[in-house]
């Protein structure tokens, strides 16, 4: 008997992958947090723990730091979900896969302190000065969006965090609509706390 088969690609890498993107410290965690109050399930491996500097949870997936050792398997497995990936780890996404970015954007100020507060916690310090880590973010930032646009599998929604905190409800409608599925936006808007915007510029 002749069997038939099908030419399409598997529902997985039909399906987007959600990705919350961003600089460090710059309210990805809390995206992340409020896309799961949504409804969404988030691709995460609950290695890191909360603590002080993230109440709510880091969200992070170790294997994202290992795409360029060759670890892409777990893209399989993350079609409909939502996963964290920092920006300097964004062009190591393979491109026969669709994805929707949520980008975080936030002053650069705020992101510095955050992140300075973050290492005291730890005991620890930066290696390179405010200035430095301030002029490389700004670099970093200034070459990713114009790349992020060039990218045909990419489709990218940034979102304000200051904005975020001080007016949430229509950054959480612009969500919802960008990403075109029924989100709870009522548990969505629970999820940011201005007790917790501790480092304003």
């Amino acid at each position: 008997m002749l069997k038939l088969f099908s030419s399409k690609k598997s529902p997985s890498k039909k399906q987007p992958i959600i990705v919350v993107s961003g600089l460090p410290r710059s309210g990805t965690s809390m995206m992340m947090k409020m896309l799961q109050a949504g409804g969404l399930e988030p691709l995460t491996d609950s290695i890191r723990t909360a603590d002080d500097d993230n109440p709510n949870g880091y969200f992070e997936f170790e294997r994202v730091k290992q795409m360029s050792a060759g670890d892409r398997k777990w893209l399989d497995e993350a079609g409909g979900k939502v996963v964290k990936v920092i920006s300097y780890l964004l062009e190591q996404l393979p491109t026969d896969r669709i994805y929707k970015i949520i980008f975080m954007e936030r002053e650069i100020k705020e992101v510095l302190a955050s992140q300075k507060k973050m290492l005291d916690h730890r005991g620890e310090k930066s290696k390179i000065s405010d200035e430095e880590m301030e002029a490389q973010f700004r670099e970093h930032v200034k070459l990713v969006k114009p790349w992020l646009a060039r990218q045909p599998h990419m489709d990218v929604l940034y979102v304000g965090y200051n904005s975020m905190m001080s007016a949430p409800e229509p950054l959480c409608k612009r969500v919802i609509k960008f990403l075109d599925m029924s989100l709870d936006l009522e548990k969505m808007l629970s999820v940011p706390n201005a007790k917790l915007y501790r480092n304003r510029a």
